[in-house]
């Protein structure tokens, strides 16, 4: 995409699996495990040490003894867990955050620093912990940003920006 920028220290792993859209930023030493779909909306910006994982053998790489783990097709391991990530448009992400398989983050939302995200979460949503916690709207945070600007006429669907016009 002609404004996405990655950072050259920044890591991508199955770079095919990934679809990323324009104006992102990823900034240094992030890994991206691609290997069973990233999704990534326009205009997020994702801070340093970032880590998204589509898979995770925490379990399954424990239940096996010696090279019977690698010996083991992906498919057959037990315990073994994968799936897509999907990261919403207007979504910030903190650095030194991990993003767990399976998960989908809406639009507009905002990962603070040091997150672990192992949950979905709705758009506009403040999330930080770990693991992660919904703690507020970014609808809330930003209404003082919007009130005598016409930034927001990108950033909402026409059903959010009427509602979120009559709070203004």
């Amino acid at each position: 995409k002609k404004h996405t920028r990655i950072s050259s220290s920044a890591v991508i792993l199955n770079k095919e699996n990934l679809n990323i859209g324009d104006n992102v930023y990823i900034c240094h030493y992030s890994i991206i495990d691609a290997s069973n779909n990233v999704t990534i909306g326009d205009g997020c910006q994702f801070g340093a040490w970032l880590g998204i994982f589509t898979h995770s053998s925490q379990i399954s790489v424990r239940l096996y003894s010696g090279n019977s783990y690698i010996k083991t097709k992906q498919s057959e391991r037990v315990g073994y867990v994968k799936g897509p990530v999907n990261i919403g448009e207007h979504t910030f992400i903190g650095a030194n955050t991990t993003i767990m398989p399976n998960v989908t983050i809406g639009k507009g939302c905002l990962i603070a620093v040091g997150t672990l995200v192992n949950k979905s979460a709705p758009d506009f949503s403040i999330i930080s912990g770990n693991p992660g916690v919904i703690r507020g709207s970014t609808l809330d945070l930003d209404i003082r940003y919007f009130r005598d600007s016409l930034v927001h006429k990108d950033y909402f669907d026409k059903k959010t920006l009427e509602k979120f016009l009559k709070n203004l």
